[in-house]
């Protein structure tokens, strides 16, 4: 086997997204840098979770959609075309081609090694190729940008009945005939809703007395209730035992019995992905998540950072390549002995992974929020009122679909009198989401809101209704 020894100003393990946003900062910033890579280039967001999750549920969200307005309602006939839907998740993901990702790399003026890194020491990887072992130097920096996996509970015999996982999920061939998904989460909510209008018949098992934890109540209570109507079978405080395998079927012990299904789905939760990537060899623990400051600077060790999901920081795409974007400005900084500010809101930190950041979900109702709940803004001993407005009775809604559900939420500093956070329930609801991300990170007074005019008629209208209600 051939070894080959090359150097680089900056080394990035992992091109997914994150890995791909760190490599381009730091080139554009005049440093030469590699992406190594052991799969498809593009990540996980590319192939196995963002886009092709999201493809499965917008047939279902157009037909929803059409099925609200009096008129198009009756030019829906027909059901869902299954395989249609398969296959056009197949052309956003491109068939599991990541050619075209990895023209982008080259266009942008990044090398690419592909196989598996791993650290052997201060700014030295070893990745094995298919040819041989690269032996990687890095000037200045290394940037570990492998994400997450999906994470397995130890219930005995779950590992042996070879479950999904998002991955299985969002790539799957076929529609199963009864789906049993083990977890609420953001993740489980989506799917579940996404292959039950498919046809399969979901049942989601969740241990806690909700769904969606981290959510206002609220939004969980709408969203289990729409699950509900779909015909989705929702288990609040269901505990999971055992699983086996009987014949073809999938089998749980529970706390409510014996359930039986076509397939599993597992998502609890994320590990991150430090388990064989040689971070023993700099002193820190394999499968353990990266500690880093708000640089996404790995404590202690100056050269090396930790960027999206395998910081356990914030676990979102969008905040992944946020992160990419600050580290990357820090290590362009660094690199020129430029001096690098901490403080909040600088171009090198990630300062909005504390304060402001936005998600949705894309279930019927969507769940888009940003910012503190009114729970977390308890638990932090913040001054605050929430304020509450059905969005059903703005205009623009009633415009929007035929009977539109759904409630806006703002948690108000009264102190400051700025939001802490919103979150937005209802159909469509994720479009409004990034005016509320904006009032948030940028703390636009609420006097001055005011002059902050909504279209009419619009569902944005809803920002106003909200001003009035907090003024009384």
């Amino acid at each position: 086997m051939a070894t080959a020894e090359q150097t680089y100003d900056v080394i990035v393990i992992g091109a997914g997204s994150t890995g791909e946003n760190v490599a381009d900062i730091a080139v554009r910033g005049g440093l030469s840098t590699v992406l190594v890579e052991s799969e498809l280039v593009g990540g996980e967001c590319s192939y196995w979770a963002c886009m092709p999750s999201k493809t499965l549920l917008r047939g279902s969200d157009a037909l929803a959609e059409a099925r609200a307005v009096q008129g198009a309602a009756a030019a829906v006939t027909g059901e869902q075309d299954v395989a249609a839907t398969l296959a056009r998740r197949d052309r956003v993901t491109h068939h599991w081609d990541d050619a075209g990702q990895a023209r982008w790399v080259d266009g942008a003026g990044i090398a690419l090694v592909r196989g598996r890194g791993r650290l052997v020491g201060e700014r030295r990887v070893v990745v094995a190729t298919a040819d041989g072992e690269v032996v990687l130097t890095a000037r200045h920096a290394v940037a570990v940008c492998t994400g997450s996996r999906a994470a397995v509970p130890p219930v005995d015999g779950l590992a042996d009945v070879q479950p999904w996982t998002p991955r299985e999920a969002t790539s799957a061939k076929e529609v199963p005939g009864r789906l049993l998904v083990l977890g609420g989460g953001y993740v489980g909510c989506e799917m579940a809703t996404a292959y039950q209008q498919l046809g399969s018949a979901v049942t989601v098992l969740q241990r806690g007395d909700r769904l969606l934890k981290g959510a206002e109540p609220q939004a969980a209570d709408a969203v289990a209730g729409s699950m509900r109507e779909l015909g989705v079978d929702v288990r609040l405080g269901a505990r999971v035992s055992a699983a086996r395998r009987d014949g073809g079927e999938v089998v749980l012990t529970t706390s409510e019995g014996e359930l039986r299904g076509d397939q599993l789905l597992v998502a609890v939760g994320r590990a991150a992905n430090t388990d064989a990537i040689g971070v023993e060899t700099v002193g820190l623990e394999p499968g353990a998540y990266l500690d880093v400051d708000d640089s996404l600077q790995v404590r202690g060790l100056p050269w090396l950072y930790g960027v999206g999901d395998v910081n356990g920081r914030r676990q979102l795409t969008h905040m992944g390549k946020y992160q990419a974007r600050q580290a990357g400005n820090a290590i362009v900084a660094r690199a020129r002995g430029a001096e690098v500010d901490l403080g909040d809101w600088s171009p090198f930190v990630a300062t909005a992974d504390h304060r402001a950041t936005p998600s949705v979900v894309f279930t019927d109702p969507q769940v888009a929020a940003v910012g503190l709940t009114s729970a977390e803004a308890a638990d932090a001993g913040l001054p605050h009122r929430v304020v509450e407005y059905p969005i059903g009775d703005v205009a623009g809604a009633s415009v929007f679909a035929d009977g539109y559900t759904g409630t806006a939420i703002a948690v108000v500093d009264t102190e400051r009198e700025v939001l802490l956070g919103v979150t937005f329930v209802g159909a469509g609801v994720a479009e409004l989401l990034h005016s509320a991300t904006v009032a948030v990170v940028g703390e636009v007074p609420i006097a001055r809101l005011w002059h902050a005019v909504p279209s009419y008629p619009t569902i944005s209208e809803v920002w106003l209704r909200l001003l009035e209600t907090w003024r009384g």
